[in-house]
């Protein structure tokens, strides 16, 4: 056969062929057309690019087919506002929800480049930080995968959140150029791009119509769109993400520039365009906050515009807006939605108070993922008198009628009304989103069991008791396409030759595996599996941080974004207190481990970004130790993102999910782990009661406080009381305290000993430590028994289906959406 070139090209070659000689042809088309490069020039980032494009083509195929038939059948469509979408590399994920991944590596082969090597040149898009972002981003797979209409909202951040280095053991921050050389799944949309208003002043009218109120004077800055398809599994149908960049309506003043004064000439382009350069611009300083509120008004106000602008094109009665807008605020960052909606429908579209009140909250909800005050966004009011002024016209008249509403139901109850008020009444006066995003919903949804128990009970109990039927419970899911069918093809291989691909989009299926967590033949198959994943993660490790790891030891993992309330510090201090009996009695007879941990800490978050280098500290000492050699390593791997999660995950034995009870919402990434066969040591937090539930108590590892103990417990609790009593407490704080793990950089990690000492140890990690170290004993006594440890992991594989955003999307469509999936028809495209 002759030998194929990557630059032959075949002008008729059309761009929806399924073999993998009609993607070759695209491929080469794309090399040499689009790119401007042949066989000798070509770099293998070009190569993944030409083919990026050329499996691009077949999805927008598909992707046009989508929006022609929801336009012409005028469906109800969900709209996913979120400022975070952690949506990872597509190619891979695209590839395997066409059914495209055969057709790659045989394509590719012809040109004898490996398909798996070079989808890894892909970088992750700079779009999310932590599981609000991933969960966003499971979502409209699913979205797309059960064929609902649906778009998701947010921004295209130029720069991220950051591209984490360490250096000495410290946080660095460097910009994430995710768009350097450009991305292949986007499709810019100028003609739809919007003037977004800033400043200004509010003048009253009165005209034949009533009162009217003009915003005048403002700053303008212009949303551009860009479009990602969002590929549903099997191609069928594929919905749109639409993302906003900030640009200046007039990008360059040409009468400064021949002035001389060129960075004058300039200036207006790099303010506006200063809106989307970061995700979580640092808030510690005034500029800082302004810039956040300005990202999400912009965010927000883009978004509602186009969708107007869609409802419109319909021309469907204003009355039925609800009926064909379904508008989702994932937390409170598009809190702002209420007032700006109100705005549009009135000052635009020329409506009353009361019909645009009730198509605003008919069609709005409002998910909440914190029950930690600090968490519940709050602005100034002098911000907002500056940034949107008429924005405050409208929430002083919310919560006008709002807290006449609650004096009727609740007489004399002016605390009540206090804390319901949306306007924080503090010395500095505050316009509390959450309320507002509550106030002008008609669902508001917690995204665990607990969390929405929490939320009624506590957090929004005042407004749990005025509308109960409000408030609805939505636990979260991972999407099983990415999380094991594409991250860990081994174990999705195995599972599907026992029990077949119905699980793939029915997780439910999964219980059918049961019986196999008695199969020795199986489990043999299961420890292969997730020893071969072991190995590629300790491979990876060696080649990028020179340290050896052993795929035998107990991988031992908790990975996700740091923030005290995760308690990274718990599961430090346990390694501290493995180290020194280690230390104490070198003959201890111990399951060997390895301790992986990965994590951000937001650039102004000291105390984080302190724990990250005590982490790095330890390991420096412990994997240096002659005397500990391979049975305790300490390791943390920088810049997590999800292509590492994509890495760790599968090779994990344990899950630590560890959060102080009653301070996580949900917690996705204990549902990932589990489905990837780690058995979770966690507290009662979050998701962490469904996930022991599902797989049963026998077969997770709980220990610690419940969120009533901690209730309980927080106003008499004294750390002193444990460090006088324990002591391998005691000697671990000890470790920090005499700088034994930083002996060149004395008193470092002192604020980390006051914390947990005299400043009362608010996330009560030694409160938690004795039952900790006693649960952990129990993981080394059940690791030594394979057979008894792999069943329990296959039976968590097995009960892990409750856990996929398919069930949970299917629950907001069906309990608060109010919309039907919507079928492709099977012929709109060549397949």
């Amino acid at each position: 056969m002759p030998e194929t070139h990557e630059d032959e090209t075949d002008p008729d070659s059309h761009r929806v062929g399924s073999s993998p000689e009609d993607l070759l042809r695209d491929y080469s088309h794309h090399l040499r057309y689009t790119l401007a490069r042949d066989a000798y020039t070509a770099s293998d980032l070009n190569r993944y690019y030409a083919l990026a494009l050329a499996v691009r083509d077949r999805v927008i195929e598909r992707w046009l087919a989508t929006q022609q038939t929801h336009h012409r059948f005028n469906v109800k469509r969900v709209y996913y506002l979120s400022l975070e979408f952690l949506i990872g590399r597509l190619l891979g994920n695209n590839v395997i929800n066409m059914h495209m991944e055969e057709t790659c590596r045989k394509a590719m082969s012809k040109l004898r480049l490996d398909w798996n090597k070079l989808r890894d040149y892909e970088v992750d898009a700079g779009l999310g930080n932590g599981g609000l972002g991933r969960l966003a981003a499971c979502f409209l797979d699913s979205l797309s995968t059960m064929e609902i209409p649906a778009v998701g909202y947010g921004l295209r951040y130029d720069y991220g959140i950051f591209n984490q280095s360490i250096v000495r053991g410290y946080q660095v921050e460097k910009p994430d150029a995710w768009l350097k050389h450009g991305y292949p799944w986007e499709v810019a949309r100028p003609e739809y791009s919007f003037e977004v208003h800033f400043g200004g002043r509010v003048e009253f009218r009165q005209t034949s119509r009533g009162p009217s109120w003009d915003w005048l004077d403002t700053r303008v800055i212009v949303g551009m769109p860009y479009d990602l398809p969002v590929v549903g599994y099997g191609g069928h149908t594929v919905n749109t993400l639409r993302l906003w960049s900030a640009r200046a309506p007039e990008e360059f003043d040409l009468d400064d520039f021949n002035r001389g004064s060129y960075v004058e000439a300039v200036e207006n382009k790099v303010l506006a365009e200063n809106l989307t350069k970061v995700l979580y611009p640092n808030d510690n300083v005034d500029e800082g906050k302004e810039l956040r509120l300005k990202q999400q008004y912009f965010f927000v106000s883009c978004s509602l515009q186009d969708i107007l602008r869609r409802f419109k094109a319909s021309r469907t009665p204003w009355e039925q807006f609800p009926d064909k807008v379904s508008l989702q605020m994932n937390d409170t960052h598009p809190a702002i939605l209420v007032p700006e909606l109100m705005r549009l429908l009135m000052d635009r579209e020329g409506m009353d108070w009361d019909l645009a009140w009730s198509l605003v909250t008919a069609a709005t909800g409002y998910t909440n993922h914190t029950v930690l005050p600090e968490a519940l966004e709050k602005w100034s009011v002098d911000l907002f008198a500056h940034l949107l002024p008429r924005h405050l016209q409208i929430i002083y008249e919310i919560n006008s009628r709002f807290l006449r509403e609650v004096a009727i139901r609740f007489p004399l109850d002016s605390d009540r009304l206090r804390r319901m008020s949306l306007i924080d009444e503090g010395p500095h006066r505050l316009v509390r989103m959450a309320n507002l995003a509550i106030v002008g919903s008609h669902s508001v949804n917690g995204v665990a069991a607990l969390h929405t128990q929490i939320l009624k009970r506590s957090v929004f109990r005042d407004f749990a008791e005025l509308r109960p039927e409000q408030f609805n419970n939505k636990t979260n899911g991972i999407t099983p396409r990415r999380w094991l069918l594409k991250a860990n093809p081994g174990l999705a291989a195995l599972i599907t030759q026992a029990i077949g691909d119905g699980w793939v989009t029915q997780l439910d299926e999964l219980r059918r595996l049961e019986p196999s967590a008695g199969d020795p033949a199986f489990l043999e198959a299961f420890r292969k599996v997730k020893q071969q994943n072991k190995l590629v993660l300790a491979n990876h490790i060696k080649e990028h941080l020179g340290i050896t790891i052993h795929p035998e030891s107990l991988y031992d993992v908790q990975v996700k974004r740091l923030h005290e309330y995760k308690r990274q510090l718990l599961l430090a201090l346990y390694t501290v207190i493995l180290y020194a009996r280690l230390k104490d009695n070198p003959g201890l007879d111990v399951v060997p481990r390895t301790f992986l941990f990965a994590a951000k800490a937001a650039p102004g978050y000291y105390m984080a970004k302190l724990i990250i280098k005590l982490i790095h500290q330890i390991g420096a000492v412990i994997n240096n130790d002659p005397g500990i050699g391979d049975r305790l390593k300490v390791v943390f791997l920088p810049n997590y993102r999800v292509s590492l999660a994509e890495r760790i995950i599968p090779a994990a034995n344990v899950s630590e999910q560890i959060s102080l009870a009653g301070t996580e919402a949900s917690g996705t990434g204990n549902m990932k782990f589990m489905l990837n066969g780690a058995l979770t040591v966690g507290t009662l937090d979050g998701a962490n009661i469904e996930i022991a539930e599902e797989a049963g108590a026998e077969n997770v590892f709980i220990f610690g406080m419940n969120a009533e103990e901690v209730d309980a417990r927080r106003p008499h609790y004294n750390p002193w009381d444990l460090y006088h009593q324990h002591d391998e407490i005691r000697r671990a704080v000890q470790y920090l305290e005499r700088d034994f793990f930083n002996m060149m950089e004395p008193g470092i990690f002192r604020p980390i000993v006051n914390a947990l000492l005299a400043g009362g140890d608010h996330y009560m990690i030694l409160a938690d430590l004795v039952s900790y170290l006693e649960t952990q004993d129990r993981v080394d006594a059940l690791y030594r028994d394979e057979k008894a440890w792999d069943r329990k992991a296959v039976l968590n594989v097995s009960r892990a289906g409750k856990f996929s955003s398919d069930r949970t999307i299917g629950e907001y469509a069906r309990e608060i959406w109010k919309v039907e999936p919507f079928p492709m028809p099977r012929d709109t495209v060549s397949e």
